[in-house]
């Protein structure tokens, strides 16, 4: 309940903003990827500005999720590294419970 009225008060503010940002900016736009002649159609797109907008905040989550993702690979090494070595440290104790169960139930009791 508590996550909900989370992200409720956190995404209706975003997704207001990114409306009125739609609204705002509906002008077309031609985005020129020649230099030299920026008449030239073959390498320019036109498209509303909000979809330039929306463009740019989705490549730069895409780029900060992979930047984060990379710096974050040595945590993710280690914490495999510990799992396997957990595991051997579980199947090593599992063994040595057996053995001592064996070694339990072959002792003999002396009699009193």
């Amino acid at each position: 309940m508590i996550k909900r009225i989370v992200n409720v008060l956190v995404l209706l503010p975003i997704a207001i903003v990114l409306i009125v940002l739609s609204v705002a900016n509906r002008q077309a736009v031609t985005l020129a990827l020649n230099p030299f002649r920026p008449e030239d159609s073959v390498l320019s797109v036109t498209a509303p500005f909000f979809v330039y907008l929306f463009l740019a905040v989705i490549f730069g989550l895409v780029v900060g999720s992979l930047a984060t993702w990379f710096a974050q690979g040595k945590h993710r090494k280690r914490a495999r590294i510990e799992a396997v070595e957990a595991m051997k440290w579980h199947s090593e104790a599992e063994k040595h419970r057996t053995r001592a169960e064996v070694i339990a139930s072959q002792a003999v009791l002396p009699a009193k």
